[in-house]
């Protein structure tokens, strides 16, 4: 199995929870594609000491803001979605009808939401490449499914991320013709759906909503991508509707990594991002098998815990990560309470 590398330009926030909240807007989504600021210079305690205490504040702020946006780690999940996300764009690129999609599916906290926005961004940087005067085009949507979704209020997400005024007066044949006519134009390729688990076949509504997400399917020349909680245990694979789903979509599962070689290169990747004056490169990887204990196998809790304890070692002055210093960051529920996730029906 191949060492997890670092995604040049992308960055993880707590993706899992915070992406939606900006990338569902096509401004948010730009913002996410462009490049960030390159990493501050790290200094030696001496150089450091040597600064006036304003420019000191300074390069804290500065090591702090990059620890809370660690990079995005390649992991076999997200290079898999990757793979099979641009498979099935250029087979569907000439189909007229019945295209296939993708689910990405499994419990929280596992990278289902970073691994669909690394697929956008890839098909978006290669549309851009392929067409660099063509400013205009708007090759990736991406939205979220809210709690209790009506089909107007899922339709509203579509018009939203593409700038379109939704009047009061609007039907929802005014809203889906507005979305399909800018998604024709704009020459969109991949939708991103997240938070699917949000619907639920088995109430009026949620099959509305699933009825126009087919239907946008149908009207738009895209390939469309699902994302959500353990979406195979679900209704969304049942019943006539369901069946239609499953004939059409590839499932990826994620879940929590085993401990092996692909969890102690994701240790090392995010150890090697790490912007402290007194750490010594190599503790964290021998810390692997504790950190697998405390987090679970999850990335989300990985990510959160090595992030924390990063800004704590800025914050208290000892610029280094150690195990007592790790095992002070709280994590989530699932993480601290093993059973947890048998509990609330998630598997671990």
């Amino acid at each position: 199995m191949s060492t997890p590398g670092v995604i040049s330009g992308g960055f993880l926030d707590d993706a899992e929870e915070e992406a939606g909240q900006h990338l569902t807007t096509l401004d948010g989504w730009r913002q996410f594609l462009a490049e960030k600021p390159a990493a501050p210079r790290m200094i030696s305690a001496r150089e450091y000491a040597m600064l006036a205490p304003a420019e000191q504040e300074l390069n804290d702020e500065a090591r702090l803001d990059h620890h809370a946006q660690l990079l995005v780690v390649a992991t076999s999940t997200v290079r898999h979605t990757v793979t099979c996300g641009r498979r099935l764009v250029l087979l569907n690129r000439h189909a007229i009808s019945a295209r296939r999609g993708l689910i990405v599916s499994g419990p929280a906290g596992t990278g289902k939401t970073i691994a669909i926005t690394q697929l956008g961004r890839s098909h978006e940087l290669l549309d851009r490449a392929r067409h660099p005067q063509r400013t205009e085009r708007i090759p990736v949507l991406y939205i979220t499914v809210p709690p209790a979704a009506t089909a107007r209020m899922v339709a509203a997400e579509f018009a939203r991320f593409l700038r379109i005024p939704v009047r009061r007066t609007w039907n929802m044949t005014d809203i889906t013709e507005a979305v399909v006519g800018v998604c024709t134009d704009a020459r969109t390729g991949l939708i991103l759906v997240d938070e699917l688990h949000n619907i639920s076949l088995t109430s009026r509504h949620g099959a509305e909503v699933a009825d126009t997400l087919k239907y946008f399917s149908e009207r738009i020349s895209a390939t469309f991508v699902y994302a959500g909680i353990s979406i195979e245990n679900s209704t969304l694979l049942s019943g006539t509707r369901g069946a239609q789903i499953a004939g059409r979509f590839t499932l990826i599962p994620t879940h929590p990594f085993p401990y092996g070689s692909e969890w102690k290169g994701l240790v090392a990747a995010l150890e090697q991002t790490l912007l402290l004056r007194q750490h010594t490169l190599g503790t964290l990887t021998k810390l692997d098998r504790y950190l697998h204990d405390r987090t679970g196998g999850m990335i989300g809790s990985l990510s959160h815990q090595i992030r924390g304890a990063a800004i704590d070692a800025i914050l208290t002055g000892t610029e280094k990560i150690t195990r007592e210093s790790l095992a002070a960051i709280p994590l989530d529920y699932t993480s601290e309470n093993p059973g947890a996730s048998q509990q609330t029906g998630l598997t671990k």
